[in-house]
């Protein structure tokens, strides 16, 4: 089931951003507006952050080179969580096949990570600062909710950009 939520915003990525030009992927409908690709490439990166917390893993963002190839102004373990408006002006992208091919990694090893879990594993506690404290599951569905209305955002915001062109 957790594995199928995730292929389900999987599966939404490509249509979201493909077929956009580098300008679309940056175009923000206003000045504080988050853009498609920055969409895209938070909720892939709130997801692999916290996949690989909970596997206390490496996040594919570094352990495969990602964080090379988008070469963004930020922080190594940025995922875009508080950043002001001007450092998501700062996000920039070569392709929307730079953001499928991420998102396309970070679900493989989400779905990695969730076939080696039994079911007792959702019940580990990973942050005790919280009341009640946090568990696996929990962590799970708070990703889930975020990377589902992330997917949402940025397809809301492809629909602006395609208004955009026709006028």
């Amino acid at each position: 089931m957790l594995i199928d939520a995730f292929e389900r915003v999987q599966e939404l990525v490509p249509g979201v951003v493909e077929d956009l030009s580098v300008q679309d992927l940056l175009w923000r409908p206003d000045a504080d507006a988050n853009p498609v690709g920055w969409l895209v490439w938070h909720l892939a990166r709130v997801q692999d952050d916290h996949l690989a917390g909970i596997s206390d893993g490496e996040q594919v963002w570094v352990q495969d080179g990602w964080e090379r190839r988008f070469a963004l102004p930020y922080d190594t373990h940025s995922i875009g969580y508080g950043q002001t408006s001007r450092e998501v002006g700062d996000f920039s992208v070569d392709s929307p096949g730079l953001l499928t091919g991420y998102y396309a990694a970070v679900c493989e090893r989400t779905a990695d990570i969730l076939r080696a879990m039994s079911p007792k594993d959702l019940d580990r506690v990973i942050d005790e600062s919280y009341d009640p404290p946090v568990t696996v599951a929990t962590r799970l569905v708070s990703v889930i909710n975020d990377t589902t209305q992330h997917i949402g955002q940025a397809g809301y915001v492809r629909g602006l950009v395609e208004r955009r062109r026709r006028s």
